[in-house]
């Protein structure tokens, strides 16, 4: 593929995101997108013949892998090495919310997502969640049983604890945000997920 079909093809996909993230896959048009990347409609369907339902498709998912890297190298950076069970998640949790700023784009794509839920093929809901959510419930969960094999936390379920800390954590600030489109102040967040972790550490500390 030339340079100049790439740029038009990463342009198409650019304006999709920008559509799809403000008027949601329903009421987004092919003639909104093409407007949006500065291309002909006949020259969207060229790239992509699936039309709406395809592009949708792609963003969420390019997104979802995005978040993905970011999210696992969260996992990696702030519990390789755990000292402070306390501390070492409090700061593990500012750094798990700090993408809701960063990727803007992409939670505004996912408020879409949730608001329309009821009009999605089941089949894309099911691999954004392959791609995204559950993989990174499945690292954080795998993290959680090694700090139960040391010793530092006691759970019979990784997976359901690692379901629990996200929400406790990240639940109230996303409800408040929405998703990040609303940001809080520095300090909010931060008592928020302090007090987020304490909660989940009445749960999961040893007796």
């Amino acid at each position: 593929m030339g340079r100049g079909l790439v740029e038009k093809r990463e342009a198409i996909i650019r304006g999709a995101r920008t559509v799809f993230g403000g008027d949601g896959y329903t009421r987004a048009s092919i003639g909104a997108i093409a407007s949006a990347a500065g291309v002909s409609t006949r020259t969207i369907y060229n790239h992509f013949p699936g039309g709406k339902a395809e592009l949708f498709r792609l963003v969420v998912q390019e997104g979802s892998k995005e978040i993905l890297r970011v999210q696992l190298d969260i996992v990696d950076r702030w519990l390789h090495k755990v000292t402070d069970v306390e501390l070492d998640l409090i700061d593990f949790g500012k750094a798990w919310v700090a993408p809701l700023d960063t990727f803007a784009s992409h939670f505004a794509l996912v408020r879409q997502l949730r608001a329309e839920i009821e009009h999605l093929p089941p089949d894309l809901l099911r691999a954004w969640e392959e791609v995204g959510p559950r993989r990174v419930q499945s690292a954080l969960a795998d993290r959680f049983q090694e700090l139960a094999d040391e010793g530092r936390l006691v759970m019979e379920d990784p997976r359901q604890a690692a379901i629990h800390f996200t929400y406790l954590v990240s639940g109230e600030i996303r409800d408040r945000t929405y998703d990040g489109a609303l940001p809080l102040a520095p300090e909010v967040t931060n008592r928020l997920v302090t007090v987020g972790v304490q909660t989940f550490l009445r749960g999961y500390l040893p007796r």
